[in-house]
């Protein structure tokens, strides 16, 4: 019986793909780590960083073992994609359970404003100086004893209160909006996510099909 062309070179053009994917997700799970919102926010991104190197890896090496046919590389090329299919799982979890968290990590991690690093209050002032509010859970007191200049009050339809006995600042915190951004960065590292699952339930059928046809050949010619 000879091996299947049509499956082997589905399952390199599957890895070509899986390679493109991991690439993808390495990337986009990196950008969430450094970003000043996400990064340290949203769980789950270590472990996505970690499984996005080892999908490139792996799409790689499942190109080679189709190309070659070896039944050694693509017995390892399937273990590893059940590996990375149950952590992608798990990260999925964590992901979708700690969106529900997040006012509580928000209170947590970043409060004091003042106390976070210069790169991250930087991106706070310039959100409210857009979005018109200050702070982040509680207002203004976020900052601790002075609040900067971008919670100055400029506009007068919104609900202010004197601060410093000389000043008008931004009543409303930044909440929601934050909140929103955050949220947003989730869905796309969970679908991402679930994305990349499905390729690998794919992946490992035609590595198991053709690891098969590969023994029944050797079998046949022995």
């Amino acid at each position: 019986m000879a091996v299947n062309k049509c499956i082997k070179y589905c399952l390199f053009v599957f890895n070509l793909l899986f390679w493109i994917s991991g690439c993808i997700i390495l990337g986009v799970s990196i950008y969430l780590k450094v970003n000043p919102v996400y990064g340290g926010l949203l769980p789950g991104l270590n472990l996505l960083i970690a499984v996005g190197t080892i999908i490139t890896v792996l799409g790689f090496l499942g190109c080679f073992g189709a190309i070659r046919e070896s039944r050694v590389m693509l017995m390892l090329f399937f273990v590893g994609l059940l590996l990375i299919f149950i952590l992608l799982v798990i990260a999925g979890i964590l992901g979708a359970v700690g969106v529900n968290k997040i006012e509580e990590w928000l209170t947590g991690k970043l409060l004091p404003l003042r106390n976070q690093s210069s790169l991250f209050q930087t991106f706070m002032q310039k959100l409210e100086e857009q979005a018109k509010c200050c702070g982040l859970i509680h207002g203004p007191s976020d900052w601790g004893s002075t609040a900067p200049a971008s919670c100055d009050c400029r506009d007068t339809t919104q609900e202010c209160k004197l601060a410093d006995g000389r000043r008008k600042v931004y009543l409303r915190p930044c909440t929601k909006l934050v909140m929103s951004v955050i949220a947003k960065g989730t869905v796309i590292a969970l679908g991402i996510a679930f994305g990349i699952a499905v390729l690998m339930i794919f992946g490992m059928a035609f590595a198991m099909t053709l690891y098969c046809q590969i023994g029944e050949t050797y079998a046949t010619l022995s």
